[in-house]
């Protein structure tokens, strides 16, 4: 096998746009609840993101097991680097969604999308440790994933090996 399955890189794809879509919903609820201007529908519209980001990991996860994987391109200490970062992304990918629900069952912001009463959401999330541990999540999501596209891209333009087409759909000739 060169590439992964075509439902593999469909994942892929897709929860990358997801992630872009969690965190311009979740950047813009930050912004929103400093101006206490917050709404039930936008923590909703975060979780549901949040929440098909984690089905989508995990059907990623068992799309790997079933379809299998490429071979690794190397034994270099760039190629088990690499390595780490992409377990690094899954173990995120998984703990984001997982520390969001957390943040909902352990601050007020649970009562509040129960009761659909946007007056009852959090104005802050002092104390709430799944909360600060969310967005610590998402520090380091940012800087795996830049990491990630930065190696893409050596791949691609610098040592022109062809890489990023085993996360094409085109199938190689």
């Amino acid at each position: 096998m060169t590439q992964y399955s075509n439902r593999m890189v469909i994942v892929h794809w897709l929860t990358l746009a997801l992630l872009v879509v969690a965190w311009f919903l979740g950047n813009g609820l930050d912004k929103a609840r400093h101006e206490e201007s917050a709404t039930i529908a936008g923590y909703i519209a975060h979780a549901l993101v949040g929440g098909t980001v984690l089905l989508l990991v995990v059907l990623r996860l068992y799309f790997r097991l079933k379809d299998g994987t490429p071979p690794p391109v190397g034994q270099s200490l760039m190629d088990k680097v690499a390595k780490g970062i992409h377990h690094g992304l899954y173990a995120l990918l998984l703990l984001l969604p997982i520390s969001g629900m957390m943040t909902i069952v352990t601050s007020g912001m649970g009562k509040a999308l129960l009761a659909g009463d946007a007056t009852l959401l959090p104005k802050k999330f002092t104390g709430v440790v799944p909360h600060d541990v969310h967005e610590i999540l998402v520090t380091v999501l940012i800087v795996l994933v830049a990491v990630h596209i930065l190696g893409a891209i050596k791949h691609q333009f610098i040592m022109k090996d062809g890489l990023m087409e085993r996360m094409s759909l085109r199938k190689k000739d």
